[in-house]
């Protein structure tokens, strides 16, 4: 086994792990700091694989956006350090099937798709040619995308402001 798959098996388990933890850990706070540790396991394999702008991208929109935008709401709110409530059962099941029907579907198109390279779609990945290509509205632009990260902020922000309103309870 080569340093490099060594590597790539290390990046996977933050990644797998931090992600799983996320997930079943019963302290909010907790959970985002798991799910910090996945991002950045994501931004880490975007730099293994030589795409630094993708993961410059993946630091800064998710952790230094969603992420903190998330603890910060956490801190607004009374209940910061209490335990989450258990799950429903058939929600815990529901969510179980989910996943697995969507990972079901996810490597049956990716064993469907041929993977091949055209010689004429050689980019080279600069900087310069993913902005350009980010911003571009032709056939292979991203506009679209760049405005779903936006959108995907907006409700971010949203949704941490719905989780630090204080709710007057009658005493």
């Amino acid at each position: 086994m080569s340093a490099s798959t060594v590597i790539f098996y290390i990046i996977a388990s933050v990644i797998i792990g931090g992600g799983i933890l996320a997930v079943t850990s019963r302290k909010i706070f907790r959970a985002a700091v798991f799910l910090l540790f996945s991002l950045i396991g994501i931004a880490s394999l975007y730099f293994y694989l030589n795409y630094e702008f993708l993961a410059a991208v993946q630091i800064v929109v998710y952790v230094g956006g969603i992420v903190v935008l998330i603890i910060f709401s956490i801190f607004l709110t009374h209940a910061s350090g209490d335990e989450m409530k258990k799950p429903v059962l058939w929600r815990a099941v529901f969510s179980a099937l989910a996943a697995a029907f969507a990972t079901a579907l996810t490597l049956l198109y990716i064993n469907e798709h041929n993977f091949t390279a055209t010689a004429n779609a050689t980019v080279a990945p600069t900087v310069k040619n993913i902005g350009l290509q980010m911003l571009s509205t032709t056939q292979h632009g991203y506009i679209l995308p760049f405005e779903v990260v936006s959108m995907l902020l907006l409700a971010a922000l949203i949704g941490c402001i719905v989780i630090a309103i204080k709710i007057k309870t009658k005493e």
